[in-house]
């Protein structure tokens, strides 16, 4: 088998496609609907779709804006460097399964793209090394490029609660219609 075959074609941040192995772990970060009480964890939980571990817990080192947006209250983080807040959330090493798994469910690549993001840690619990607070890393995230225009006038968030007292009640897909 190629190399090739085996590897997995990432959009850096700085818009360049590099080669992963396929067969390595992978950190993702989550800010969403994925994380820890919050209503698609069950996926992430599920071992039919992969395997992942919690590392802790992070936040971006550049700011975005983070969204609730579409008739769904769906949370968005918009690939716009440098604008909206610095966004809290998990860092969770998955396998290659999971990963695939997380871009089916992301709808990659016409609703979300995964890209590269800096983090600075503020909580490990993860066994392999150690990250102390305050030291930097960098996870694939899901975000997008693709919005409505009105999206960048919305309130943004720095740490994403479907239950939070922005009063937008988020829509499980199988209620959607």
């Amino acid at each position: 088998m190629s190399v090739a075959s085996r590897c997995l074609w990432v959009l850096t941040s700085d818009l360049f496609f590099i080669q992963v192995p396929s067969d390595l772990m992978a950190c993702v970060f989550f800010y969403g609907s994925l994380k820890k009480g919050q209503p698609n964890y069950c996926y992430v939980l599920d071992r039919n779709n992969g395997k992942a571990e919690f590392l802790g817990t992070a936040v971006t080192t550049q700011r975005y804006p983070l969204v609730i947006a579409g008739k769904y209250n769906i949370p968005f983080l918009l690939n716009l460097p440098r604008k909206g807040q610095r966004v809290h959330g998990e860092l969770y090493q998955v396998d290659t399964k999971m990963l695939k798994y997380l871009d089916d469910f992301e709808c990659i690549p016409t609703q979300y793209q995964r890209t590269v993001v800096d983090l600075e840690i503020k909580e490990w619990v993860g066994n392999r090394e150690e990250k102390p607070p305050g030291s930097q890393t960098e996870a694939f995230v899901y975000s997008t490029t693709t919005y409505q225009p009105d999206w960048l006038s919305l309130p943004t968030y720095e740490n994403y609660d479907a239950y939070g007292d922005h009063g937008l009640k988020f829509t499980l897909r199988e209620d959607r219609h």
